[in-house]
């Protein structure tokens, strides 16, 4: 596997855990401070998620040709 794309998908699994532990987290919370906590996690891990699963489907577009590299 591509080291690039090993680290993309490690992010993903990141986003999965953030995801996990925010629903944990919400589910035993004891003040609406807990709930801020957990629903900026929650948005960050499905920020890092939708990301992540874009630049992996380009990567993979761009290695079988479907598309140009991007210039940098």
């Amino acid at each position: 596997m591509d080291p690039c794309h090993k680290h993309i998908r490690r992010a993903l699994a990141l986003s999965e855990e953030l995801i996990s532990l925010a629903d944990a987290g919400d589910a035993v919370r004891i003040d609406v401070g807990c709930g801020v906590l957990y629903g900026t996690i929650r948005d960050c891990a499905y920020k890092i998620q939708l990301l992540a699963e874009k630049e992996l489907e380009s990567h993979l577009k761009q290695v079988s040709g479907k598309t140009p590299p991007e210039a940098d």
